[in-house]
């Protein structure tokens, strides 16, 4: 497990499944997030779960709270080049009623840490649909990452297309917010 100060990063284990099928298929939880979204069904689910076991550049986690654990969401560092030391990190939290709170800046947090101080990474990169001022307000208002530019006009949601807002952080960046763990 990884462990923040709210919350712990651990490995998606069978019984989330149900749970994370359903997330699957929220379209107002897929409104805000990058990529296509089609219904699945929960065999897609498993076979998508039995590949994550080989799976070395891609690791994948379910965000579980410390107080009263309970599954919120998820996190991941993907597209691992240990050679460039340089991944890309995404998360998703699925209670709209546990949305800032300091859960999502906790998992920032943990997930930068561990990637940092653990895994010797340099970097991690993401990316913002344009719209999604929450996330937004996150990554480069909270946990230190920088606007790195735009690709206009690369999502199409409800009926017109939004920018994609290519972030990202360094391990350098970070060094100044490792206050967080004091």
């Amino acid at each position: 497990m990884i462990r923040g100060r709210r919350i712990q990063l651990r490995a998606v284990e069978e019984g989330d499944l149900p749970l994370l099928h359903r997330w699957a298929n929220d379209a107002e939880l897929w409104r805000n997030l990058g990529g296509w979204r089609f219904p699945s069904s929960l065999d897609s689910t498993r076979a998508w779960f039995a590949g994550l076991k080989s799976d070395a550049a891609n690791h994948r986690w379910v965000i579980e709270t410390l107080e009263e654990p309970q599954v919120i969401g998820t996190a991941n560092l993907v597209n691992i080049d240990w050679k460039n030391g340089v991944a890309f990190h995404g998360m998703m939290l699925g209670p709209m009623d546990l949305r800032g709170k300091g859960y999502g800046r906790d998992t920032v947090m943990t997930v930068m840490r561990y990637a940092f101080d653990e895994l010797g990474l340099w970097r991690l990169d993401g990316d913002i649909i344009e719209d999604n001022a929450a996330s937004h307000a996150l990554y480069v208002g909270k946990c230190g990452w920088r606007e790195e530019g735009r690709q206009r006009g690369w999502h199409y949601r409800a009926g017109r297309r939004w920018d994609r807002i290519l972030v990202g952080v360094t391990a350098e960046d970070y060094r100044p917010l490792e206050s967080y763990w004091a």
